[in-house]
């Protein structure tokens, strides 16, 4: 339910084409909420059904013409509606932890790579998220809007603290494996 909402804060800002929707989102929001261009263009279809988007056909000589979607009216109160809604918290799925919980039943040489699988995505994803604040999407550029920046830095400083807590937590249980802290077979 969140991306059509997503979708609709971005045509908020301003139109845009499903090709450069996707780039928004992989420039921004997809640390918690990732889509692919398929679910994109059928959400865009859906908004535009609802009429909370419009789409302008642009045509175009040498290319394939474009699809340009505009937020009516109906789909700016329908995000503000949203965004002013409590959203009740929804408990975290986690495939890694149902890993970590049957791990007993491996060597610990077998537990110690798979963590250090986990730890280094972690380390790769925090290195992406502090190269965040250089490479600004475009459509921000066109945004002069310091508050609407600190709110996007909120969620981004958010995502940091969830993935250094994880990556400290992963290292922790590493070291007291490492140091034969747990019962052995």
């Amino acid at each position: 339910m969140s991306l059509k909402y997503a979708i609709l804060g971005f045509l908020n800002y301003r139109p845009f084409t499903g090709y450069d929707l996707k780039k928004a989102f992989d420039t921004s929001v997809r640390h918690f909420w990732p889509a692919d261009q398929s679910q994109i263009y059928r959400t865009l279809a859906r908004l535009t059904e609802r009429g909370l988007a419009e789409v302008e056909l642009v045509l175009q000589e040498d290319r394939p013409n474009r699809k340009v979607y505009h937020i009516t009216e109906a789909g700016r109160k329908a995000l503000r509606r949203w965004m002013t809604t409590f959203l009740p918290y929804k408990q975290a799925r986690s495939a890694m932890l149902v890993q970590v919980f049957f791990s007993g039943q491996l060597s610990d040489e077998e537990i110690l790579a798979a963590l250090e699988r986990q730890a280094e995505r972690l380390r790769a994803t925090l290195k992406r998220y502090s190269q965040v604040p250089q490479d600004i999407p475009p459509y921000a550029k066109e945004i002069d809007s310091p508050r609407e920046v600190f709110f996007w830095m909120l969620t981004l400083e958010c995502g940091i603290k969830v993935n250094e807590a994880w990556l400290e937590w992963i290292e922790s249980v590493i070291q007291r494996i490492k140091n034969g802290q747990h019962p052995s077979h």
